[in-house]
């Protein structure tokens, strides 16, 4: 049985809670050097090319962190720019499940208290991050083959790649 491996929790001036008045862009790209993008209102996975260029992603830090765990990483805001949709974790059948909503992410980041089903632990380690679901807890975002849609798993690091590196401009 493989173990799961414990991050680093290295905090990076991604945006403090304080000074957060617009999200960073920027876009994620997998240990197999493939680029989320939107595919027919899905976000896949795919090799970067001139036919599928990836989305821009928007990061913002919560505002209340205190509210949540504390110890797995800075909690954080994501979505996608054109269109404006927000990423989010529901129970569909018993399990939880990825999927993109319309939502613009500072009215997320507005609200008076966090909206955990919108929200993911970014825990850093070296040049790259997992993002675990707030709302599922021990539950990652992690992408397969290219062309296959983003998706939540419970296996970190194993079978699929729950490693992105978030280019993310200050």
């Amino acid at each position: 049985m493989a173990s799961k491996k414990t991050p680093n929790l290295i905090r990076e001036p991604l945006a403090s809670a304080e000074s957060a008045e617009m999200p960073k862009t920027g876009k994620v790209i997998d240990l197999n050097q493939q680029v989320w993008a939107l595919q027919d209102q899905t976000l896949v996975a795919a090799p970067q090319s001139d036919r599928m260029a990836p989305v821009i992603v928007t990061v913002i830090v919560c505002k209340y962190p205190e509210a949540l765990e504390q110890g797995k990483g800075d909690p954080i805001y994501l979505g996608i720019k054109n269109p404006e949709m927000c990423l989010f974790c529901k129970d569909v059948g018993g399990q939880p499940t990825l999927q993109l909503k319309e939502e613009k992410i500072m009215e997320l980041y507005k609200q008076d208290k966090p909206v955990k089903p919108f929200l993911f632990y970014r825990a850093k380690t070296g040049r790259t991050s997992t993002l675990e679901s707030v709302a599922f807890p021990g539950w990652f975002v992690a992408s397969s083959q290219g062309g296959q849609p983003i998706f939540l798993t419970s296996d970190l690091g194993t079978l699929h790649n729950t490693d992105f590196d978030l280019n993310i401009d200050d």
